[in-house]
């Protein structure tokens, strides 16, 4: 949903709405999965979560408001509080300068 929302030079009806609904569809699927457990894969941090978080950092230009998916909105601001995470945007922010 991102490239054809933001970077296609050429806007697609049909992509542009194809991949936002798919998105949608996706956080659908992360929310409710995060109903039955605290992280992706199961209570544990993992290797899922890491891999997941980056994608939906770009959740608006993928047309998506966090406030429609509850526990993936806790899930996201519970992963990005991560010291861990914290001192990798700060890499990624020092390199965007």
């Amino acid at each position: 949903a991102h490239h054809f929302r933001i970077y296609a030079p050429k806007k697609i009806k049909y992509a542009y709405d194809r991949y936002t609904n798919e998105a949608t569809r996706i956080y659908g699927v992360i929310d409710r999965q995060l109903k039955k457990s605290k992280f992706l894969a199961n209570d544990k941090y993992s290797i899922a979560d890491m891999a997941t978080y980056p994608w939906l950092r770009s959740y608006k230009n993928q047309g998506q408001k966090l406030t429609d998916y509850p526990r993936l909105k806790k899930w996201y601001e519970g992963i990005e509080a991560r010291p861990a995470v914290q001192r990798g945007l700060e890499v990624l922010a020092d390199r965007r300068r």
